[in-house]
């Protein structure tokens, strides 16, 4: 996530910002991908991206990809029977998408994406979020402060959070939340900003969209004493980037595993690896759009269609069918998130 993407509300949506004190959609802080984890180092292709376009996010001689083909947006083997997918995380609300969000939806649902999981990464941003569901049915939505946006977290926050979530029952889970230590090390800020959340997801018995980055021990110190207390929320580790000792320490957790593009990236072998390990009901599949384009379209604008890229991979990993993988990835999509039977 990047600068670029602040005031996001395009001028094409007219949505009024009803969330009293609430603060105007500035955007994440943050200046790159978020996929450069905890097994990154400075040889690994994860942490020697290209260089960054401010104004795209994206290699500077690198422009949107738009496919002009089912071939394309769908790279799969089987293109006329695409089984059906979750897109369990992504952030189409981006500016990045204003010009093309059509075409961009005409693209998912040819290649078989039937759900999508918005993530919010601070309040102001939920109207557009909101207006967004409304204008494509099969996306629901997350309510959440980011943890590098301590500087939105005001005192009324958890309670613009709550509102938001009892208003339309389209919101599916709180987030996306948690602790980034890579970029900032402000763990006791994030925590305060953390705890509410969790405590906000166990009372609307939502489950929570958790990033973690470089920050796995004391994520799970938070979690543990949460689920000894017996008030530990269901939740999803989304864009996975640790280690498989890592992610056993969160199943035992009760989370679930999604996996993005960087499951895709060759030297990402820690990833790899939980790809093939993960029990099959523990695991979804994202795309974190307009980040973390799979390969072959690495550094490009991602977008929902190419999490049949991620699928693809996975299923790869597993030694599995793409229908298997596509199968088990939407049927954890459906059960975590509670999503309606006749929209997947």
């Amino acid at each position: 996530m990047a600068e670029h993407f602040r005031q996001r509300l395009p001028n094409s949506m007219s949505v009024t910002l009803a969330m009293s004190a609430e603060p105007q959609f500035t955007g994440p802080q943050l200046t790159e991908p978020q996929w450069m984890g905890p097994a990154a180092d400075s040889t690994s292709e994860l942490s020697s991206p290209p260089a960054l376009d401010p104004l795209t996010s994206v290699p500077a001689n690198a422009p949107a990809h738009a496919p002009s083909s089912l071939s394309e947006a769908a790279p799969a083997p089987e293109r006329q029977r695409l089984p059906p997918l979750v897109d369990s995380h992504c952030h189409i609300v981006f500016r990045n998408f204003d010009d093309d969000l059509d075409a961009v939806c005409d693209r998912w649902r040819q290649a078989g994406v039937r759900a999508l999981v918005h993530a919010c990464v601070e309040p102001a941003e939920i109207p557009a979020i909101r207006a967004l569901a409304d204008r494509f049915p099969e996306l629901r939505y997350a309510v959440g402060v980011h943890p590098l946006d301590t500087g939105h977290w005001l005192s009324d926050t958890p309670s613009v959070l709550r509102e938001a979530a009892l208003a339309d029952d389209r919101v599916v889970a709180i987030g996306e939340l948690g602790l980034d230590l890579f970029r900032q090390s402000n763990l006791e800020e994030q925590l305060q900003m953390l705890r509410p959340q969790l405590d906000l997801a166990s009372e609307l018995d939502l489950p929570v969209i958790i990033h973690c980055r470089d920050a796995a021990e004391p994520m799970l110190v938070e979690l543990r004493s949460r689920a000894a207390a017996g008030r530990c929320p269901m939740g999803v580790m989304h864009c996975w980037g640790g280690t498989p000792a890592e992610m056993e320490a969160f199943l035992e957790l009760g989370m679930f595993i999604s996996f993005s593009g960087t499951v895709t990236f060759p030297k990402a072998e820690d990833t790899h690896q939980c790809a093939r390990q993960v029990p099959a009901d523990r695991y979804l599949v994202e795309t974190d759009c307009p980040f973390l384009a799979p390969v072959p379209r690495r550094g490009k604008r991602n977008e929902p269609a190419y999490v049949l890229s991620v699928a693809e991979r996975v299923a790869g990993l597993r030694g599995e069918s793409l229908e298997q993988v596509a199968g088990a990835s939407t049927a954890n999509a459906q059960r975590l998130f509670r999503l309606p039977l006749d929209l997947v």
